[in-house]
């Protein structure tokens, strides 16, 4: 791992749950730690609930656009975070994985996003954590 690490989070919609960790991940860590996120089948935008529910926090989102997922951006993360983007996921010699199974918050309501996102959070806490305490 270089002197800042790279993380990528991956789910199938980029909309959602990696949308979501990625914004954690940029607010509890700054420029500490480079922040990536894509979908292996990209959606139009953002999930508003998701949106909706990072804004609760003091999180805006609204200006991601989800992205597809690109080899390169793969090859080149320290740590890859997958949220049921399957396999369509690449999978590379002496990368860290973690596979987070998470309710997906598509076609819910902010109400049933916000355990998501609390949850989303704790993960990211605990995985900022060992990065940063290597």
């Amino acid at each position: 791992m270089s002197s800042k690490p790279s993380v990528l989070f991956v789910c199938v919609h980029n909309a959602g749950r990696s949308q979501m960790a990625a914004g954690w991940l940029r607010h509890l860590a700054g420029d500490r730690v480079e922040v990536r996120s894509a979908g292996s089948a990209p959606g139009d935008h953002v999930n508003p609930a998701a949106v909706a529910a990072m804004a609760e926090v003091g999180i805006d989102i609204a200006g991601q656009t989800p992205t597809k997922l690109a080899y390169e951006t793969a090859e080149t993360s320290d740590v890859i975070v997958t949220m049921g983007c399957g396999d369509a996921c690449p999978v590379f010699p002496g990368k860290r994985y973690e596979d987070w199974k998470l309710e997906d918050p598509a076609g819910k309501g902010v109400e049933a996003v916000r355990p998501i996102r609390d949850e989303i959070r704790a993960r990211v806490e605990k995985l900022l954590t060992e990065l940063l305490d290597r």
